[in-house]
């Protein structure tokens, strides 16, 4: 059989390509990669890291070789979304574990709230209020945004403009979970005892936008919104 006639060869994968960069350009874009995630105090945007990459270099690659280097280490590298971090390996979390600095603990109510709102985002304080059957007071919500957990994510288009609810990243990063979508599943959750044997047959976990996917009838909240809620001062400056 001729070359001609014979099998040609499949075109090179996505990470076979990225391997033809000269060895020593990918060892250079490792080494700035990990001095950016390591330097910095919380997680990187991976479009940061690419922007400060040789040219021709995959930062894809690069991150997913630096995270298999670091995957057997006390740290590892994780990915939060978009972003890159260091973060203490789980099995030594108790070695470094410090009470100073440390999140108070949430209350049932504060756990409740934050689980819909990490399952049903978008959420209105009324949807909230509707899904748990009781009132959620103004205190609950005040825990969870000063956490850094939940945020302002738009408002919704109807009378009233209700302001929407979101996770935010140190959410994901708290829980150990790249996005959303990587949140617990039903199955999940009842092998763990979070929820009851007898839920009714037809129950389902909702399946959150992602962080920055809006609702049809949901609009971005601005500066003017935040300012007409009294969350901002005139200027662009938080209240104390």
């Amino acid at each position: 059989m001729s070359e001609v006639d014979g099998p040609q060869d499949a075109a090179p994968a996505a990470d076979e390509v990225a391997t033809v960069v000269d060895p020593r350009r990918l060892h250079e874009a490792a080494r700035i990669a990990e001095a950016l995630v390591f330097a910095s105090a919380g997680p990187v945007p991976e479009g940061y890291i690419a922007d400060r990459l040789p040219a021709g270099v995959d930062v894809g690659h690069v991150m997913r070789q630096l995270r298999a280097l670091y995957a057997g280490r006390g740290v590892n590298l994780v990915q939060v979304a978009d972003h890159w971090a260091f973060r203490t390996a789980p099995d030594l979390s108790f070695v470094v574990r410090s009470d100073e600095g440390e999140v108070r603990k949430l209350s049932r109510a504060a756990l409740e709230v934050l689980s819909i709102i990490a399952y049903h985002q978008p959420v209105t304080r009324a949807e909230i209020e509707d899904i748990r059957g009781v009132q959620t007071s103004k205190g609950t919500l005040d825990v969870l945004l000063e956490a850094g957990w939940v945020r302002f994510r738009g408002r919704r288009r109807t009378p009233g403009r209700p302001v929407t609810f979101g996770t935010t990243k140190d959410f994901l990063d708290h829980f150990g979970l790249e996005e959303l979508r990587d949140l617990p599943g039903l199955e999940e959750l009842k092998g763990a005892g979070l929820l009851s044997g007898r839920i009714p047959s037809n129950f389902q976990i909702p399946l959150p936008l992602g962080e920055d996917e809006l609702a049809d009838d949901e609009d971005p909240i601005t500066q003017m919104d935040l300012e007409e809620l009294g969350l901002l001062t005139p200027g662009g400056k938080e209240d104390e």
